[in-house]
This record gives structure tokens, C-alpha cells and sequence, in this order.
């Protein structure tokens, strides 16, 4: 399980040039289910997410010192398969190591599934679907985390 974390003031996901998913502060999450991935996979990188402090205090200095939870963020989550793309070889990327597409929306909904468990808005795009995705990157921060 592959994810890129950007840490956004707003994103949002179009499809057909339809707003399917929108978010104001919070994480853009581009996530790649792999191979063999598993819900304990799934369950150790949504905690980790909801644990890293990306956020400073507004009230003082600091830097990167509270967690999505404590400054109430929000978080959306698009399908990505392609960060599994292999450019090793030719001029086209390989996919081989993307799960199966029926696989990897059940654990990409199951993902979801369980970051709404932790944070109160959970927006999402539409997995499999050809999307546009507007962010506005907060920092800039990001981050792969991978599992």
C-alpha cells in the first residue's frame, strides 16, 4: 500500500467537471492499493496518518506539533494505482504490481471505511474513474508512506 500525503488549505476532486469530493484543511491522500495488501495494512496506515503532527499552533511558534485530529481536519482520498507504475523497463509504465481492480476497491473502501472512523470529514473520489484534482498544497508538506 502505497500513499502520497499532501497537506492542503483545500482540494477538492472533480469528475465530468461534477465536484464529487471537497475538502477545506486537512490531508489529500493519493493512495495505491498493492498486491498482497492487507487490512492490517490499511488499519496501520490510517493510525499513522491520524497520528502525525503536520500542523503547527496557530496560538504560538511552534512547528509540526499537532496531529489532524487536534486541529479538526479534513481528509480526502483518491484511487491512485499508478504510484505502483515501474518505469525500469521500455517507455511505458508497468502496472504488475497494482492489485487486481476488484481487490483494490474493496481495500480502498475499506481504507475509507476506516478513516471516517478517526476523522469527522472524509471526502472521496471515484475509484476507477478518470478524475481532475485541484489542491491548494499547504506548507508545501508531503510525504510517502508505504506499507
Amino acid at each position: 500500500m502505497k500513499i502520497v500525503l499532501q497537506k492542503v488549505k483545500n482540494a477538492n476532486v472533480k469528475i465530468n467537471d461534477k465536484t464529487v469530493g471537497q475538502i477545506a484543511h486537512g490531508f489529500l491522500l493519493l493512495l495505491a492499493i498493492g498486491k498482497g495488501d492487507t487490512k492490517e495494512k490499511a488499519d496501520y496506515l490510517v493510525e499513522k496518518i491520524c497520528k502525525l503532527r503536520l500542523f503547527s499552533d496557530v496560538d504560538s511558534d511552534s512547528f509540526m506539533e499537532k496531529n489532524i485530529l487536534e486541529v479538526n481536519g479534513e481528509v480526502l482520498v483518491v484511487s491512485q494505482f499508478t504510484l505502483y507504475g515501474d518505469c525500469k523497463k521500455g517507455t511505458r509504465p508497468s502496472f504488475t504490481d497494482s492489485e487486481e481492480p476488484e481487490k483494490a476497491k474493496e481495500m480502498y473502501e475499506y481504507f475509507v471505511e476506516q478513516m471516517k472512523k478517526q476523522i469527522e470529514r472524509v471526502e472521496t473520489g471515484k475509484f476507477a474513474e478518470h478524475m481532475e484534482v485541484i489542491l491548494v498544497n499547504d506548507g508545501p508538506i508531503t510525504l510517502i508512506l508505504e506499507k
